[in-house]
């Protein structure tokens, strides 16, 4: 008895056929399976395919259905079943493996990047070679090219057999020249000029900026984007009948230029007459008007009426309507040019959320992530509790993306989970050596640093930073969730040495040692209050050229030239943040007031006050403005002096830049009169700073990296000082002061500056030039820091 079937490359209905014609054949039990024609794949994979084993019956249907089987694997060109007495043998011939991979030519793109990329497709080495799968890569490896902008790119491909059943796959590629955006011409514009419509594009024609953004190079993606853009901005001045009739896109026979014509009508320019309300009010009818920033009367704008629809269904998302739906219908009067809108309200259910679920914290406990959401479990679905908890999520610093989806739950109507899906990103470093700033130096030392140490959200630091002007030994832990209610404690114990030659602000040393303890708790989502308490001791050390306002704080010591203190100092903090992001806020306000306070009884008898108001606000998606003031006030209420390292500074890449670190304020005199190039810091401190950040041009938006231009003010007052302004010497008698030195002499500056979240630490790169320099002021163009917080 003999099956005699074959199948190679044969429709199925040709199978079907063939195999009635076999069912005429007798079935047969089968004594042995013998398979022929194997070289690379093992027997097991192909008795595994097999529907029979020996003792079974063997059918034609079964003998169909291994054929079928064995050749859906891929694996086999060639599959036949034949019978010898009861043995069945399966005769297959296998299809040729992938030896290698050859590229030639290409030059933009790396061999290594082409494998990567053709495995995804299902060509790489070790694989069974497919035409299909050939053809495919050929076009895939063409399209990466045109997204180049090399439109004369061509891909040739070759297949040569091997030894061994295996094949050598060459790619050769010649990838021609990119091709050039020469003109983009807009036919049809009467109201605005070629040239502002351009400006509302990101293709454009060569020029000293392409080289790095590639906007010269056309892709079709980029021209659908901005056909959007021109839309919208014909939209949102009143072109309700704005229409694009067509587009060309043409290219040289040499595919080296490319030329674009846009056809459009403009149309009318429309005004709205009349807003109205419809549907299902839920909330009062007031509130829902005061959402809407349509006023008849206006000009016609597209993302105005956009915005106000989505700020009602923000609101109905406020109170558990999850899929509420505002729609504005327009009343057109073709006629008159003139448009009416009704915002029609359809809330949908009220929904609650049934569970959340987390995914992604393979570090970080659970219950970390818990207790920062807003939105509870069996709870009715807020929207701004669910962004809230998204910002909290993001603002722990724990992770590098927080992704939010609220699905239906499946066979319910009023029912959403809550999925929260994190990527961490490392919360601990070391670093060795990690410092650097333009007036410190190369700062040496290590910082151990975990802010979610073991998972639990507890932060833990060590340090061990020495450079020229201060040295810090410090380790501190603290635990936010110190209370379920989210009341915070942190303990702290400190070394630190502060030696100010290198500063010109008159010399002296101090090291102090110190522990403390401290709290803080939440008022609300907004609002932080701390209290800290901490010990500390401080030697002073003075030298023969330290000014005579320091010594004289040492004269009642037994050696004039140093002196110690020590104190119990409180902290009291009150901080109210609404910003988006810490390290780089697009909105929102930070006000910080804090004070220091030193208990009566021992040494020191001072108190400081600051005061701090931060204010960010997007400007656009990529633009964002800050404007920060401070001010801070220091002073004693006993019979002891005022403890001048305590005193307030200015200058320097955190304050006014383009002057030396700590370098604004009232000078030093000695005991003769004389000027010396000392600046003394004082008890009274003014900074303001107006910021613009924007990103590189050229360069996608970067949460990492951004530009800035910035003008600041700032000025100090104070300590050796008296109310007329005048500097006073050791003897209390009144000098003539070359500088006045009250808080109405500000020092101005300008400049552009980089922020980069880099690898190796956050990075601050200033260029900045003074605005009202005086004579004996120090200046600084260039002023850096790395490895630092700022």
């Amino acid at each position: 008895m003999k099956f005699g079937m074959k199948l190679k490359h044969i429709p199925l209905l040709i199978l079907a056929l063939y195999s009635t014609s076999a069912l005429a054949q007798e079935p047969f039990v089968v004594k042995d399976i013998r398979v022929e024609g194997l070289q690379r794949t093992e027997a097991g994979t192909v008795f595994n395919y097999l529907p029979v084993r020996v003792g079974d019956t063997m059918t034609e249907e079964k003998a169909t259905q291994a054929i079928k089987s064995l050749y859906g694997t891929g694996f086999f060109k060639d599959v036949r079943i034949e019978s010898e007495n009861g043995v069945v043998v399966v005769m297959v011939q296998e299809r040729s493996a992938i030896a290698q991979l050859i590229f030639n030519g290409n030059k933009s793109f790396p061999t290594d990047k082409m494998k990567e990329g053709l495995k995804q497709i299902g060509l790489a080495e070790g694989l069974i070679f497919d035409q299909s799968m050939l053809d495919r890569a050929e076009q895939e490896i063409k399209r990466q090219y045109l997204s180049q902008g090399k439109y004369g790119a061509s891909v040739k491909t070759s297949v040569t057999p091997l030894e061994r059943n295996r094949v050598a796959v060459r790619f050769d590629i010649e990838e021609g020249a990119v091709s050039k955006i020469r003109n983009i011409n807009i036919v049809g514009n009467k109201e605005y000029t070629k040239e502002e419509l351009l400006e509302k594009l990101t293709l454009t024609t060569p020029n000293w900026l392409t080289w790095w953004n590639k906007n010269d190079q056309y892709s079709r993606q980029k021209l659908t984007a901005d056909l959007e853009a021109l839309r919208s901005f014909y939209m949102n001045q009143g072109y309700l009948e704005f229409n694009i009739d067509s587009t060309q896109v043409s290219i040289t026979p040499d595919k080296r230029d490319i030329y674009i014509t846009i056809n459009i009508t403009e149309g009318e320019k429309y005004t709205v007459t009349d807003v109205k309300l419809a549907g299902e009010m839920l909330i009062p009818e007031a509130e829902a008007r005061s959402l809407i920033s349509v006023s008849p009367g206006e000009i016609f704008n597209r993302q105005r009426v956009t915005e106000s629809s989505k700020a009602i269904n923000d609101r109905l998302g406020n109170d558990g309507y999850a899929f509420s739906n505002v729609n504005a219908i327009p009343e057109v009067d073709k006629e008159k040019h003139t448009v009416a809108f009704t915002f029609y309200i359809d809330p949908g259910r009220r929904v609650y959320v049934r569970r959340i679920n987390l995914t992604g914290n393979t570090r970080t406990r659970d219950e970390v992530l818990r207790r920062e959401m807003r939105q509870l479990e069996s709870a009715w679905y807020g929207a701004d509790k669910i962004e809230r908890s998204k910002q909290r999520l993001n603002r722990l610093q724990y992770f590098s993306d927080v992704n939010v989806e609220t699905p239906a739950v499946p066979g319910t109507n009023d029912q959403v989970d809550l999925n929260i899906n994190v990527t961490e990103r490392s919360t601990g470093s070391v670093m060795f050596g990690a410092g650097l700033s333009s007036f410190e130096g190369v700062v040496l030392g290590v910082t151990i640093n975990q802010n979610n140490f073991l998972g639990t959200g507890n932060r833990v630091a060590a340090q061990v930073n020495t450079g020229r002007i201060n040295t810090v030994y410090s380790l501190s832990y603290t635990d936010p969730y110190f209370t379920p209610d989210g009341i915070s404690r942190g303990f702290n114990v400190y070394h630190r040495k502060v030696d100010t030659t290198y500063l010109r602000t008159g010399d002296y040393k101090t090291a102090s040692y110190g522990a403390g303890v401290n709290f803080g708790m939440p008022l609300n989502e907004r609002d932080f209050v701390s209290a800290g308490l901490t010990f500390d001791y401080t030697d002073v050390e003075l030298s023969s050229n330290s000014p005579p306002q320091f010594k004289r704080y040492c004269s009642s010591s037994e050696d004039a030239n140093s002196c110690s203190n020590s104190s119990w100092f409180v902290n009291l903090a009150w901080t109210h943040d609404t910003r988006d992001n810490i390290m780089f806020p697009n909105k929102g306000v930070l006000q910080r007031i804090s004070s220091e306070v030193a208990l009566p009884g021992l040494d020191l008898q001072y108190y400081k006050l600051e005061y701090k108001h931060a204010w960010y606000k997007d400007i656009s998606k990529s633009v964002t403005l800050m404007l920060n003031g401070e001010i801070g006030y220091g002073n004693t209420y006993g019979d002891k002096d005022y403890p001048f390292f305590k005193n307030f500074y200015a200058g320097g890449v955190n304050s006014v830049r383009g002057y030396e670190q700590s370098s604004i304020g009232p000078r030093i005199y000695d005991t003769q009169g004389q000027y010396r190039d000392f600046a003394a810091g004082g008890t009274k401190r003014f900074l303001a700073n107006a910021e613009l950040y924007f990103p590189i041009p050229g360069m996608k938006d970067n949460n990492a990296l951004r530009l800035s231009t910035f003008i600041d003010a700032g000025s100090i007052a104070g300590d050796g000082i008296d109310e007329s302004g005048a500097c006073i010497d050791s003897r209390g008698q009144v000098s003539g002061c070359p500088y006045s030195t009250s808080l109405s002499d500000i020092r101005y500056s300008t400049g552009i500056g980089v922020s980069w979240l880099s690898p190796f630490g956050p990075i601050k790169l200033v260029l900045a030039k003074p605005l009202n320099k005086q004579d004996g002021d120090r200046t600084q163009m260039l002023q850096f820091q790395m490895g630092q917080q700022f």
